[in-house]
């Protein structure tokens, strides 16, 4: 009957310390959970920001004549408005770039080479305040 009361209230101690232990645990597993959600958000603006950039490409290849000429050059956006397909391509490459956080974007032609640069705003995700993603490649 001595060792029974000096094991009373052991159990509850122990339930008490599994609690918490459970408790520290399902707290890092939360912020694995919030960590992984906001890489992958900044991973899948990424993709978008390469498949936009990899889209004025492959217009400028369909227009390869003109895009020789330089009609593609743009600063930054918006694109001049006007009827001809560069511009065209570009207001919609541009309004495209809508898509991503404060998305703006280039196009450089130098040669036969052609560098674009899509910039955007990235601290939704966690990153940086800007973010930007280059492709130089030849037309």
């Amino acid at each position: 009957m001595d060792i029974m009361r000096k094991q009373h209230g052991f159990i509850l101690l122990e339930a008490l310390i599994t609690v918490v232990i459970v408790s520290i645990a399902l707290l890092g597993i939360a912020g694995l959970i919030a960590t992984s959600l906001k890489v992958n958000q900044g991973a899948q603006i990424r993709s978008q920001a390469s498949w936009l950039a990899n889209d004025i490409i492959d217009r400028m290849r369909a227009n390869r004549a003109t895009a020789q000429t330089g009609a593609y050059d743009l600063a930054s956006c918006p694109a001049p408005t006007g009827s001809s397909v560069a511009q065209q391509d570009l207001a919609n490459w541009c309004k495209a770039l809508g898509i991503l956080p404060s998305g703006t974007g280039s196009v450089v032609l130098e040669g036969d080479r052609v560098r674009v640069t899509v910039q955007w705003n990235d601290t939704r995700a966690g990153g940086a305040t800007n973010q930007q993603f280059v492709m130089e490649t030849r037309l």
